[in-house]
């Protein structure tokens, strides 16, 4: 479970990262790039640390993981819209619980 969790933490830094990147390319929005680069690069580096066996791996991820998953859960709320709100917070709920499973199991 835990190479699995690693994968999908990897994956979703990767697509954090972008996100932050296509923000920036289409709203010219410094916040998006920085934001999304650092959550990205901690996000990936977290699950490229879970794929060769650091053990904390997943408390890191479950904490970035939420912290996107307020913010976005937060913004989507607020203006009802999918992209990118409701996208990455649904998909920081997803890693959020693939890292608790990881965690549990």
């Amino acid at each position: 479970m835990t190479d699995f969790a690693a994968a999908v933490t990897l994956v979703y830094g990767a697509l954090v990262f972008l996100g932050g990147i296509v923000g920036y390319l289409k709203a010219k929005s410094k916040a998006s790039l920085v934001s999304g680069g650092i959550f990205g690069l901690a996000l990936a580096a977290d699950g490229i640390a879970g794929l060769v066996g650091w053990s904390y791996f997943p408390r890191v991820g479950a904490i970035l993981a939420a912290v996107l998953l307020a913010f976005f859960g937060f913004r989507y709320a607020r203006k009802k819209k999918i992209m990118p709100a409701g996208f990455l917070a649904a998909l920081s709920l997803a890693a959020l619980l693939v890292d608790v499973l990881a965690l549990l199991v």
